[in-house]
């Protein structure tokens, strides 16, 4: 996935566009907003600059490829063709040209941007065929909260409201932890693992998150695909003493770090640390043999 203007950039590396030119608004809502958790990421080429979620909520697109080739996995004539067939189909929340978000629900007219849909109370979902539905067609929840005299988000802990809404949302498991919407979102596209915070429940929890429409990366992949605990798989394979006894060299080593023998510790000893690992004075062994104090 491109991630140039999540950092700031104004290339796109992911069609080798070399060329750094303003940000221009997006092709489909018009706007040049770069809030990731509104917007998504954003990616450009030539004149042509889109919006993540704009693109994946958009009614007459298909993504034809995987999430790292194009735009966000969608070609560049399927969104020239998108934005011909949007040109003239006007937003019902902001009345301006250019609306590609349908409400899916059967017999609904209503098709707006997918910024003006978020403003206005309309759910896009994340999974599945990436439905919209409009503010009168959103999916609800209808779980009731535990009775609360002053409830209050469970993340940042100013109040909600005290029955679900579009704006406030309950977990369906312990049903006593209550959040705004804009929280945990924020906390969806930021934490490893995504749960509850307080009752910890991960799959009914996130099932209902999607349904109602909620953007949950997969977290996991991306901290492997960056190589984030490439460290971790590293071993040391020589030994560390100031003074190795070894015949046959430091590199002959297996182990970890520094062997028995060098650092004089006595064979029935299985688990040491150094001053420095252990805290000054009370380590159990240092690394070149010394007792500690």
């Amino acid at each position: 996935m491109c991630l140039c203007h999540a950092l700031g950039s104004t290339r796109c590396h992911a069609w080798g566009d070399s060329a750094v030119v303003p940000m221009a608004g997006c092709g489909l809502c018009k706007r040049a907003d770069q809030d990731a958790v509104t917007f998504g990421e954003t990616c450009r080429q030539d004149t042509l600059c889109i919006h993540e979620n704009c693109l994946y909520h958009a009614s007459g697109l298909i993504q034809r490829s995987a999430d790292d080739q194009g735009f966000f996995g969608f070609f560049l004539p399927d969104i020239e063709q998108e934005l011909q067939r949007v040109a003239q189909k006007m937003c019902c929340i902001c009345r301006q040209h250019g609306a590609s978000v349908r409400c899916q629900r059967r017999r609904c007219s209503h098709t707006f941007h997918y910024p003006c849909g978020r403003e206005r109370g309309c759910i896009s979902q994340f999974f599945g065929e990436y439905r919209s539905f409009c503010w009168l067609h959103r999916p609800k929840q209808r779980v009731r909260g535990v009775p609360q005299e002053h409830p209050n988000c469970a993340i940042c802990l100013e109040v909600v409201e005290e029955r679900p809404s579009y704006s406030t949302v309950i977990c369906p498991a312990c049903t006593s932890s209550q959040f705004h919407r804009d929280c945990i979102q924020h906390l969806a596209l930021s934490a490893l693992h995504f749960r509850c915070p307080l009752c910890r429940d991960n799959e009914n929890f996130q099932a209902e998150m999607l349904r109602l429409g909620i953007k949950i990366p997969n977290r996991v992949e991306i901290w492997e695909e960056v190589g984030a605990f490439e460290d971790l798989y590293e071993q040391q394979i020589s030994c560390d003493a100031s003074v190795c006894l070894c015949p046959l060299g430091r590199e002959h080593s297996d182990n970890l770090g520094t062997r028995h023998f060098c650092s004089s510790i006595a064979e029935d000893i299985d688990s040491w640390e150094c001053n420095i690992c252990s805290g000054a004075g009370n380590g159990k062994k240092c690394s070149t043999g010394t007792e500690s104090p």
